[in-house]
């Protein structure tokens, strides 16, 4: 084990690429923890990290010894006019999540839409153990990007796994600190859902990228990391707007 600076430069790095990369995943925990009972949230959390954290690692060794078979195409859709796509594991997986992502988010925004306070009750009464199990399997679908980034900028095997524990550690830190902004602030809980909406979309186009889709001749293109964050900047931008807007309106009319 080599302690160089450039060593150390390439820690520092991945660290930031997975604290970047992971701030859906954040998002993603905290809103998924709220299905657990009150007191008992905390320690999903943690739980549910501390074992993403230790299935990365599995997945990262995996990911070194079979990287080659990661890309190899598995089947392939051919209706020349209307659809070709050419899928490999890599944008299966990415698909898949992708598809998830977005079926989740569309739940809960409709629940939103039909949002009866009688229930609020019932948004904490999921077991403990399905609320574990859908952090640590999305934690571990999010985390397969930010691997093969981490693969590629370094081949020293302690250097990735340090940066995965360190950045699940600051996940189990900072996931806390959202989950009760979160709940303080709930009309930003909206703007976490379509946040997520975005992240879906984005996966689907990134897998479909990966797949060579075609529909109707045309290429499934991915969505870029710059549209992506004009995107959320915008939607932040609407959200600030819209509560300043609102808070003004009360103010005039309990001035009346």
């Amino acid at each position: 084990m080599e302690f160089s600076i450039v060593n150390i430069g390439t820690l520092l790095m991945l660290i930031l690429l997975q604290a970047v990369l992971g701030f859906d995943n954040l998002l993603y925990i905290s809103l998924e923890s709220k299905r657990a009972p009150k007191e008992k949230r905390k320690f999903v959390r943690t739980i549910g990290v501390a074992l993403a954290i230790i299935l990365r690692i599995g997945l990262l060794f995996i990911l070194v010894n079979m990287l080659e078979y990661v890309q190899v195409e598995l089947f392939s859709i051919s209706f020349p006019e209307y659809v070709e796509a050419h899928f490999n594991g890599h944008s299966i997986i990415v698909l898949f999540g992708g598809a998830f992502i977005l079926y989740t988010a569309i739940k809960e925004i409709w629940h939103m839409m039909n949002f009866d306070p009688s229930e609020e009750g019932e948004r904490g009464s999921a077991s403990i153990g399905k609320v574990i199990s859908m952090i640590v399997f999305m934690n571990v679908l999010f985390s397969f990007d930010s691997i093969l980034g981490a693969i590629a900028l370094t081949d020293v095997l302690w250097i990735m796994v340090t940066a995965i524990i360190i950045s699940g550690l600051l996940m189990i830190w900072l996931a806390e600190g959202v989950s009760k902004f979160l709940e303080k602030n709930r009309m930003y809980e909206v703007l976490g859902l379509f946040v997520l909406l975005v992240v879906g979309i984005m996966l689907l186009t990134e897998g479909g990228h990966l797949a060579h889709i075609k529909i109707l001749g045309n290429d499934i293109v991915k969505m870029n990391s710059t549209t992506f964050y004009f995107v959320i900047t915008i939607l932040v931008l609407i959200d600030i707007v819209q509560g300043k807007y609102q808070k003004n309106l009360l103010k005039k009319s309990s001035n009346k």
